[in-house]
């Protein structure tokens, strides 16, 4: 494919600040007679709209009218766009020259490539890697994730060492290529989620059908990151919990699900006496909030995990740790992807 159609797609909720600012740099650096900037918006409240029409005539809108959340509102959005490639991309993202070219080429040269992840940086902090994506997604063998150059808070400067091509296990949702016929095959994002980890549940489903997810560093972008939710807000935390057990059930092989969701039990419950010794009242209701959304929703996950894995094959691909990471990072004191040992 000489030419391939490509839709940069961003989700937009009452972000009209966002936009005013970080729409200029996808347009300037995105320019291609086969390239569309499409802007979602998720029943914004504010100016965003009119924003848009006024200042932005070259960017196509499409109105969804209510807030969606992050997941389904992609899925509504991009059922609406056709391209061979769709770009993910958060409204508080700053492009980089250059950065549509090596994802593409990557994607075009490799049909097993599915999805590809730029060099995600820190916004406010140029020199080092950003907290969502970093240099390309990992989990660990109990389903907790990390990045290359950012394990829980600890977020590496950017020094050159994570600037080869590799598969990673997830690309961010703050911007990811993803081919567009295979979005739709694998049946999108869970909408279910809302937001947080979605994108990893989608690599996760294109890993079960033998699909590549790879990073790359010739594309770097700048995200400001916590945009949506802070990272200490209590409903982050409850996504968060609740969505990486989903995330588990629906793609852990069969000979592993219910030993390694028993063991996710005993962890949360730790993780909950820590917010107790914190006093973090709002923290221990989000994660109980989590477990029990997770009960109520079996009957549902479990339909949902005879469609996530093809033919009933599901995969624990390469790019899984074997070991804990909170035991390498909190134990062993290795704070650096370098330093992992897989």
């Amino acid at each position: 494919m000489s030419n391939p159609k490509i839709a940069i797609v961003i989700l937009n909720w009452n972000g009209v600040k966002l936009l005013q600012q970080f729409l200029p740099s996808v347009i300037e650096f995105s320019k291609n007679n086969s390239t569309e900037i499409v802007v979602a918006d998720n029943g914004s409240t504010d100016d965003s709209l009119s924003l848009l029409r006024k200042e932005f005539p070259t960017v196509k809108i499409l109105d969804l009218k209510r807030n969606f959340g992050f997941a389904r509102g992609y899925n509504e959005a991009l059922k609406q766009i056709d391209a061979d490639y769709f770009v993910i991309l958060n409204s508080d993202v700053e492009v980089t020259s250059g950065w549509l070219e090596s994802p593409i080429r990557l994607m075009e040269a490799d049909q097993t490539i599915a999805a590809v992840q730029p060099k995600i940086l820190s916004y406010h902090q140029k020199t080092h890697f950003e907290y969502a994506g970093a240099a390309g997604g990992f989990i660990d063998r109990f389903g907790y994730p990390f990045c290359r150059g950012r394990i829980f808070n600890e977020v590496e400067a950017d020094t050159g060492q994570y600037d080869q091509t590799t598969d990673i296990f997830w690309a961010t949702g703050a911007c990811m290529f993803v081919r567009g016929r295979l979005f739709h095959e694998v049946g999108g994002f869970d909408g279910d989620f809302w937001a947080h980890m979605e994108e990893i549940d989608l690599c996760w489903r294109l890993k079960n059908r033998g699909y590549r997810v790879v990073y790359s560093p010739k594309s770097a972008v700048f995200h400001v990151g916590g945009g949506t939710l802070s990272y200490d807000n209590p409903q982050k935390l409850f996504l968060n919990f609740r969505n990486n057990l989903w995330l588990l059930y629906k793609n852990l092989p069969g000979n592993q699900l219910f030993y390694l969701l028993f063991i996710r039990m005993v962890l949360d419950a730790l993780a909950a006496f820590k917010l107790l010794t914190e006093f973090n009242v709002n923290g221990i209701r989000s994660v109980l909030k989590a477990h029990t959304q997770f009960w109520i929703s079996i009957p549902s996950l479990h339909r949902k995990r005879k469609q996530a894995g093809k033919d009933g094959h599901f995969t624990l691909p390469a790019e899984k740790l074997p070991r804990s990471i909170v035991f390498q990072f909190y134990i062993r004191k290795r704070k650096r992807f370098s330093e992992i040992q897989f």
